[in-house]
């Protein structure tokens, strides 16, 4: 069967000697679903090493839908926020498969974890336990309300902190209730948040200043990403209304028709407003005296989208694109996901290629927007089968194969046992 990712080209560079420079830095991943483990696969792709520390049934974010039978019915999902880690499957319910958690503790740099309040505690990896074994560690939780006070204990999830937030409230239109964003906008946001504290924590642990915990949150996150929206109102005590794809701020501001497609164009200054308007040869509207006031424009909006609509309706997408470009108009067409992942811009920025897997072949990935002269982002290895590193991790640490045995029949890895990479196919590393 063919599938989208085959139009798509094999990844093949930096392919470069130089290590990511996180290099060296090992990174304990106990966590789960998005916002936790997409902040450690920053991590890995810019050079960490990543144990991505899974229970014997795999973290539940592999099953997240739809069933592939090329990744052995896993979802396509988990490949997403895992690529560049190693899976190390612990049964942390048995003492010997903690006592190897510990081991690893005490050899790693930062713990990453997003288990409900209390439950890293109740095992023994509690941020107090761990700083006893390994006081430089940068402990960080991921959790929907904090580590700490009233809230602490509540469940939460992207959409929720949308809603409570008020990040909701923007999006929609003004007839009808708010609209949630689709793409996991807090959870992903919050994976950046996590991912930036515990650079700066290594940083400041390189000036001397030994470990620390962090605490992350969706819902704290939400807040910064209402953008300045929370500073209109604070000093002004203006809520921004609903008002679909248009702008409470900006005015010509909105999607609009060509013949044949549709585009969204931003004009957020008079330079701007001026430059559309020559576009479709309206230099009168360009330079009326009065519409070059920020607040008149915003009092005219639907009078100039008439005028503008009607232009636009008359040539298709391919006529106005470099005219818009050419004029310094910040305009683009309204894509579906596949029309973007199918883009010039996607394709010339290399964001989308293919990567070896050791049971489907080849995978898709999806680069981080990263780019560094020096030390550039490692290359993409697909997200591991479960228990995937187990034995190559364990073994590198010096357990000898009688003593992998022993923790074996012992229930510290479950009852899946060890895999062997060797039997795995083409892994790249």
């Amino acid at each position: 069967m063919r599938r989208p990712m085959d139009d798509f080209p094999e990844h093949s560079g930096p392919r470069t000697d130089k290590p990511g420079p996180l290099s060296g830095v090992r990174v304990l991943d106990f966590t789960h679903f998005v916002a936790g483990p997409l902040s450690t696969m920053i991590l890995a792709d810019l050079g960490a090493e990543v144990l991505k520390i899974e229970s014997p049934r795999g973290e539940d974010f592999r099953q997240f839908p739809p069933a592939d039978p090329a990744l052995d019915g896993e979802g396509s999902p988990f490949l997403w926020a895992n690529r560049n880690k190693k899976s190390v499957v612990l049964n942390l319910k048995s003492d010997e498969g903690l006592a190897i958690a510990r081991e690893l503790v005490a050899g790693a740099d930062v713990l990453v974890e997003n288990f409900s309040t209390g439950v890293m505690d109740r095992i023994g990896l509690g941020y107090e336990a761990v700083k006893a074994i390994n006081p430089d560690m940068i402990y960080t939780s991921v959790s929907a309300y904090g580590r700490s006070g009233p809230y602490a204990d509540r469940l939460g999830f992207d959409t929720v902190v949308q809603a409570e937030s008020g990040f909701m409230s923007f999006n929609g239109f003004p007839d009808r209730d708010g609209v949630r964003v689709q793409p996991v906008i807090m959870d992903s946001s919050t994976a950046m948040m996590a991912a930036n504290g515990i650079l700066a924590a290594l940083f400041r642990r390189q000036q001397g200043g030994g470990g620390q915990r962090l605490d992350i949150s969706l819902y704290d996150t939400s807040i910064l990403m209402i953008g300045y929206g929370a500073m209109q109102y604070l000093m002004n005590g203006v809520e921004p209304s609903r008002i679909g794809n248009s702008s409470n701020d900006t005015a010509p501001t909105g999607v609009f028709h060509t013949s044949d497609s549709a585009f969204f164009v931003s004009s957020s200054n008079t330079a701007i407003f001026q430059r559309i308007f020559r576009v479709i040869g309206r230099d009168d509207i360009a330079d009326d005296p009065a519409l070059q006031d920020r607040m008149e424009r915003l009092e005219r909006r639907e009078w100039m989208r008439g005028i503008l609509s009607e232009a636009f309706a008359k040539e298709p997408w391919a006529h106005w694109a470099p005219m818009l470009r050419a004029a310094g108009v910040p305009a683009g067409e309204m894509r579906t996901l596949a029309a973007a992942l199918r883009s010039e811009e996607t394709r010339a920025a290399g964001l989308v290629t293919r990567v070896p897997h050791p049971t489907a072949g080849f995978v898709p990935n999806i680069a981080l927007p990263i780019r560094m002269s020096e030390t550039p982002l490692v290359d993409p290895v697909a997200a591991p089968i479960l228990g995937q590193h187990t034995r190559s991790v364990l073994e590198a640490m010096g357990y000898d194969q009688d003593r992998l045995a022993q923790l074996q029949s012992a229930g510290a890895f479950g009852p899946a046992g060890l895999k062997d990479e060797s039997t795995l196919g083409k892994v790249a590393r």
